[in-house]
């Protein structure tokens, strides 16, 4: 069964270079390619796509409103956005729901590994990736009220929350606790069910700002 996808980014260059290359793949099929925001998030509920590559700079309603949208309504579409490292904007569509993160200028390769690895419910959480936005993430200042309560969850579970929110895969959560990787993803699947998280990337998001990592 293939992976269905729906590219939105204002720059038609863009998005015909990505469908190119996501066409030639036997199990991704592009099923539409939107300007707008607007346009995403129509195509999102009329097509039903399992990932929505969104750029977030877009005229009219930007990625990040479009994200929030789909996320929301769509809760089946999993959202994946384009990002250079400078947008400032990166952070609100982690809180939109957004699951990852695409580098505009990344390997082909790694493109299409980040569609199959979020459509497969995963985040894109690519070590060097993840570990560039987090940091960068940390540094911001975290609005008030903003801080998670964590009486649900376990010692270990915090634990583990606080090895997400430093970067880590889970191979490298499993030899930071001495447990097998199997017990790790175990242990992320609860923290996903108890805090309500969509996926790994807001898992970070929760440990910043539950004062679990601190920068440095």
């Amino acid at each position: 069964m293939s992976v269905r996808v729906v590219l939105a980014d204002d720059q038609q260059l863009i998005r015909t270079a990505l469908s190119m290359v996501l066409a030639e793949l036997d199990d991704v099929e592009v099923v539409g390619e939107a300007a707008t925001g607007e346009e995403a998030v129509r195509l999102a509920a009329e097509l039903a796509p399992d990932v929505v590559v969104m750029d977030i700079r877009m005229p009219g309603m930007d990625g990040i409103e479009a994200t929030d949208h789909i996320t929301r309504d769509e809760p089946d579409t999993r959202v994946v956005v384009l990002t250079t490292f400078d947008d400032d904007y990166v952070y609100g569509a982690l809180r939109a729901g957004a699951s990852g993160f695409l580098v505009k200028d990344m390997a082909l390769d790694d493109i299409i590994a980040a569609v199959r690895i979020v459509a497969a419910g995963d985040a894109l959480i690519a070590p060097s990736v993840t570990r560039r936005l987090i940091r960068d993430f940390a540094s911001r200042p975290q609005p008030s009220g903003s801080r998670r309560d964590l009486t649900a969850i376990t010692d270990r579970e915090r634990e583990v929350l606080t090895l997400v929110g430093s970067g880590l895969s889970n191979t490298e959560i499993a030899a930071e606790l001495c447990i097998s990787v199997a017990t790790a993803k175990t242990y992320l699947t609860r923290l996903l069910t108890k805090l309500d998280a969509r996926d790994r990337v807001q898992l970070v998001i929760i440990a910043y700002e539950a004062g679990l990592v601190s920068v440095g």
